[in-house]
C-alpha cells in the first residue's frame, strides 16, 4: 500500500486493487442454537457480549462533549469507505470488535478499536500485508 510520500499508482494498478475489492461482501453468521438447549452459563454468557453491557453495575461517567481527533476522523471516514467499497459492513465491524477480547476492547479507545479491526480485516482478506501495514 503506497505512504504519504511513494509514487502514485498507475491506472493498471488502481485497476488491479479495484479487482481485488470488488468481489469481496460481508460474511455470514452462523446460527446459534436455542437458549433452551444450552447451559444457563452459556446462556448468561450469550447475554452478555463485551459492547453489549446494560444491566451490568457501572458507575455513572460525566457526558464530555469533545472535538475528535484528526487521527478518529481519518478512521470514521476509512472505515466508512471500507463499508461503501464492500469489505464489511458495520455488524461485521461491530463483531469483529467482540472477537478482540476484553482486554483490547476495554484498553483501547472507540475508534482505536475501529482501526484495529480494520488492519485486521485488510489483512486477513489479503487486500494489504503485514509488512505494507507497518510501512504506511
Amino acid at each position: 500500500m503506497p505512504g504519504p510520500s511513494s509514487r502514485p499508482l498507475s491506472p493498471s494498478e488502481l485497476d488491479a486493487r479495484q479487482r481485488r475489492v470488488l468481489v469481496l461482501g460481508p460474511g455470514s453468521a452462523a446460527r446459534l442454537d436455542s437458549p433452551y438447549w444450552i447451559s444457563n452459563e452459556s446462556y448468561a454468557t450469550l447475554r452478555h457480549v463485551l459492547h453489549d453491557v446494560g444491566g451490568q453495575p457501572d458507575v455513572p461517567v460525566p457526558y464530555l462533549d469533545k472535538q475528535e481527533a484528526d487521527w478518529e476522523l481519518r478512521t470514521y471516514v476509512l472505515c466508512e469507505v471500507l463499508a461503501w467499497r464492500g469489505v464489511w459492513n458495520s455488524e461485521v465491524r461491530r463483531r469483529a470488535e467482540n472477537d478482540l477480547g476484553a482486554t483490547l476492547y476495554y484498553g483501547l479507545p472507540y475508534y482505536g478499536r475501529w482501526i484495529t479491526v480494520a488492519a485486521r480485516t485488510l489483512v486477513d482478506k489479503g487486500l494489504v500485508t503485514v509488512p505494507e501495514l507497518a510501512a504506511w
